[in-house]
């Protein structure tokens, strides 16, 4: 359990071992990947580029992006240290790419860095997300491109009630607010959409995240949300 005065990187750290240890890394992959493919098919990767993947968890998405990029290179970055042991046992061999303990808000590479920075899932746990925004503005190269995607944010109704099953404190922004923090760091171009879950949805829903199948299906067509923005 997190002490009162302990430091918001510390909490993230501690939660996130435990979903590591549960094996909610390697999960993830499946539930992601109906909203990453699409996000994967917008950002247009070359074959050289230097991509980040910011809250990278166990390494799958490093991984698929490592097979767009054969020769350009793939870093991630996660708070958790169990689950970067995890991504570097999973991801051994593969000759571009590394992955290093971090936070958005202090992200441990130079300037200039990536020609492509990817978050899934993961900003609404930034506890500061117009630092982490600075930050990934500071690791892009010029011309590079920010890409945000995230299902918990306030204009899709059918999300807020995770809060109430959340551990550690989240940001439940809107898409607007999103864009203005993506403008204060100093991206241009800024736009947001909307990308809809197309996986099948049970007849039936027993988990605790949503009430019935008839909520999760509206939630999954809403769709997550994908802000992007271009360093000048």
């Amino acid at each position: 359990m997190a002490m009162p005065n302990e430091p918001p990187e510390h909490q993230l750290r501690e939660e996130f071992n435990r979903w590591a240890e549960a094996g909610r890394g390697e999960q993830m992959e499946e539930s992601h990947l109906p909203i990453v493919e699409p996000t994967l098919g917008l950002m247009n990767l070359q074959p050289a580029d230097r991509v980040l993947d910011l809250g990278c968890g166990s390494g799958w998405l490093v991984r698929r992006l490592a097979a767009r990029v054969p020769n350009g290179s793939v870093m991630g970055i996660d708070v958790s240290d169990e689950m970067i042991r995890r991504a570097q046992a999973a991801s051994a061999g593969l000759p571009n790419v590394q992955f290093e303990l971090g936070t958005a808000e202090q992200i441990p590479a130079p300037a200039d860095s990536f020609t492509n920075v990817l978050s899934v899932e993961s900003a609404y746990y930034w506890h500061d997300p117009a630092r982490g925004m600075g930050e990934i503005f500071r690791v892009l190269a010029s011309g590079g491109s920010a890409w945000v995607l995230i299902n918990y944010y306030r204009d899709n109704l059918d999300c807020h009630q995770w809060k109430l099953h959340y551990q550690i404190p989240t940001h439940l922004l809107s898409a607007a607010e999103w864009q203005d923090h993506f403008g204060a760091a100093g991206f241009r171009d800024v736009q947001d959409r909307r990308i809809p879950d197309l996986s099948p949805t049970p007849e039936a829903y027993t988990g605790r995240w949503f009430r019935d199948a008839a909520q999760m299906h509206r939630f999954k067509m809403a769709g997550a949300l994908l802000v992007s923005g271009t360093k000048p």
